[in-house]
Order: structure tokens, then C-alpha cells, then sequence
């Protein structure tokens, strides 16, 4: 059976964050093989002095949760969160210009932030599939690819709800090998999980990370 810890973005992300739940993550970090420790910018560097002698990517969220920041404000967090030692960005798509049309802003919004970060972070995309209709969800991956990002991703977490099968399988179809796809929210088991990458997710971001690994 694979090492499910090896898919999981160990997520912590809740506004009431302490420096105590911080602390309890990384050693958990350090437990397990994870993909990377997922935290908010403010912690990055934190995280990243703690497991600098351990193979764990830090991932932060930039334009989170709803994506309707300037892509000034993108650019100057993605940037921020590099210099502050993270190796992955998960960024908010600009869900109301999506739903406008407007993919050619979309797209510079999103492309400035790979730009940012080239050389030095990966970026997922999320794309928030419970705001989307199908047509609209398949138009934001042919976006993210078009601009350099290295994944698609479901859900933040913080909307009305997260990650399916049925759009992982979409998204796996409109993306092929060309980028990955990270399945976020709601994922709570290991049945979850494995459902996920069984449709073609491969990655799981996850708050109860410590649930799925030690039902495994």
C-alpha cells in the first residue's frame, strides 16, 4: 500500500492558530514523511527554522481565502513567503473575474505570481470548485496551466464546501500529466483520501492529517 503521509499537505490554517498547535504540528512534521507542513505566511519562517534539518517543503496560502486581492498584494506575499523559507504557494485564483469572463486577468494574476516565485516555489491554484459550474472549473484549469502554475487545487476550506471525486476526475481530465492536482477540504479519513487519488489527485491537503496517517 503507498505511504499515504507522502500525498498530505499537513494543513493548519485556522484563524486561532497558537504558537502551541504550531509547535505540536511540526513534530508531526518530523514524524511522518508529509509532502510538506502547509501554514498562514505568518508562520512560515517559524516553520522553516524548526525543520530546516528535516526534508519537509513549507507551504503557505496567498490571496487567501478569497482571492479578490490585488496581484500587487499576490506578488508582494508570494514574495514575502519565499524570502521567509517557503517552497510551495497555494494561491486563490480571482474567483469574481473567473466568473466574469475575465480570463485574461485571471490568467496575468496567476502568472505574475509563478513569476514571482519561478525558480524557487511551486504554485497550486485554487480554484474554489463549489463556487463553480463545470464550464467554469474546466476554464480555470486551461488557465492555471496556460500560466505556468504547477497545480490545480479544489478548495480552501473556507467556502461553502470542498473537495469531490467528481471534480477531481474533471480536473485530472482537463490537466492530463501536464500539472498536478491537489484535493482540499473536507478530507477527513482514509477512505477519503485514497478516493481522492484513486480519481487522480496527487495531492491531499489535510487538517486532519494525523487521523489518515495513523489509520493507515
Amino acid at each position: 500500500m503507498r505511504n499515504i503521509a507522502k500525498y498530505i499537505d499537513h494543513t493548519l490554517l485556522k484563524a486561532d492558530t497558537t504558537r502551541q498547535m504550531i509547535d505540536q504540528h511540526i513534530e508531526e512534521a518530523k514524524q511522518y514523511p508529509f509532502a510538506s507542513i502547509c501554514v498562514s505566511p505568518y508562520w512560515v519562517n517559524y516553520c522553516h527554522n524548526a525543520l530546516k534539518d528535516f526534508e519537509v517543503n513549507i507551504c503557505t496560502v496567498i490571496g487567501f481565502p478569497l482571492g479578490a486581492q490585488t496581484t500587487n498584494v499576490k506578488v508582494f506575499e508570494a514574495k514575502q513567503a519565499v524570502k521567509d523559507g517557503a517552497t510551495e504557494i497555494d494561491m486563490v485564483l480571482n474567483i469574481g473575474m473567473l466568473k466574469s469572463k475575465e480570463d485574461k486577468i485571471v490568467e496575468n494574476d496567476i502568472k505574475q505570481v509563478v513569476n514571482a516565485t519561478k525558480g524557487k516555489a511551486l504554485v497550486k491554484v485554487i480554484i474554489e470548485t463549489c463556487l463553480l459550474n463545470d464550464e467554469e472549473k474546466t476554464r480555470a484549469c486551461h488557465i492555471a496551466s496556460q500560466a505556468g502554475a504547477h497545480f490545480v487545487k479544489t478548495s480552501t476550506g473556507f467556502s461553502t464546501d470542498g473537495a469531490h471525486v467528481v471534480d477531481i476526475k474533471l480536473m485530472k481530465r482537463v490537466v492530463g500529466r501536464k500539472l498536478g492536482v491537489k484535493a482540499s477540504g473536507g478530507i477527513r479519513t482514509l477512505d477519503d483520501a485514497l478516493a481522492m487519488i484513486n480519481a487522480g489527485a496527487t495531492r491531499i491537503g489535510a487538517s486532519n492529517s494525523m487521523r489518515i496517517v495513523n489509520e493507515q
